[in-house]
């Protein structure tokens, strides 16, 4: 799936929260270019991105050709 092909939205908030938690924009975009992409429910999107000493994972939601960022957390 290439991201290029939809309207990304990504919150203020988001960004704010992911600062609160040390993850920095270029994980941020690191993330949902190279990450894996696992679907769940009927809109929710995750993108995975494995590193050696943390995980970012960026939640949110696919609605038509809209990507909306709903957070940006740290997996195990």
């Amino acid at each position: 799936m290439d991201i290029s092909q939809y309207d990304l939205v990504i919150k203020r908030h988001v960004f704010e929260r992911a600062m609160q938690r040390g993850i920095h924009p270029d994980m941020i975009e690191d993330t949902l270019l190279k990450g894996k992409i696992k679907r769940f429910g009927k809109h929710g999107i995750k993108f995975i991105n494995k590193g050696s000493k943390r995980t970012t994972v960026c939640v949110g939601e696919l609605v038509g050709n809209r990507l909306k960022i709903l957070t940006i957390e740290e997996g195990n």
